[in-house]
């Protein structure tokens, strides 16, 4: 697969601004309509007001489907921060080669396989089949041969380019989880959650009680 990398123009924004003497010049006082006097006299008579009658309180625990969300993006949240950061398959640190043309770099390659190139060599390389079971510095080499004998450049590998015994494929992460899996999570979410609640409390109450403390020793 190959990624253009193209430069977009920012747009040019012009500050609303007026000048000093011109705003001043234009401000008027503003007197509130008819609308605005008798929307600022409204009132609610409370006596009207009747309270729900049937309404029932939901907790997530009794919506599924809301339950099952909230233990996947919860188990998802988890099995992210478990793992430790590693570097973008496009990080400078993984680049593997570079083809130039005429000195200049038409397109880089990455130890994982991906590539970037400019729009002008896109074109001239069309669409490019990678062969079938080649993966990592292996396809990046197979990739950086072609773009240099289609674009008519040379090859120079990169000082962090590594061989095929010395990658690693980044592992998938799960996109669904079993019953068992949701269940165990959104008990696990509930009891973090009550934690974090009687933690923020007792540190309420703590500061409550060294306020009152302090006033009483004052006094």
């Amino acid at each position: 697969m190959i990624s253009n990398v193209s430069g977009a123009a920012l747009p040019h924004l012009r500050p609303a601004s007026t000048p000093a003497s011109n705003a001043a010049s234009s401000l008027q006082p503003v007197v509130p309509d008819a609308t605005e006097a008798a929307t600022s006299s409204f009132r609610i008579d409370v006596s009207q007001v009747k309270p729900l009658s049937g309404a029932k309180v939901i907790s997530a625990a009794d919506n599924s489907h809301l339950r099952d969300l909230l233990a996947t993006n919860w188990l998802r949240t988890h099995d992210a921060s478990a793992t430790q950061p590693v570097a973008a398959d496009n990080a400078p640190e993984n680049t593997y080669a570079q083809v130039k043309v005429d000195g200049k770099v038409v397109a880089t390659l990455y130890n994982g396989g991906s590539s970037v190139m400019t729009n002008q060599a896109a074109a001239k390389v069309g669409k490019l089949e990678d062969p079938p079971g080649l993966s990592g510095p292996d396809l990046a080499q197979w990739r950086a041969d072609r773009y240099a004998e289609l674009l008519g450049g040379t090859v120079e590998k990169a000082s962090t380019a590594i061989t095929q015994s010395q990658w690693t494929p980044r592992e998938s992460r799960p996109t669904t989880y079993s019953r068992e899996q949701l269940d165990a999570a959104f008990q696990a979410m509930v009891a973090e959650g009550q934690t974090a609640g009687a933690q923020q409390q007792s540190a309420y109450l703590a500061s409550r009680a060294q306020a009152g403390t302090s006033a009483d020793f004052k006094a």
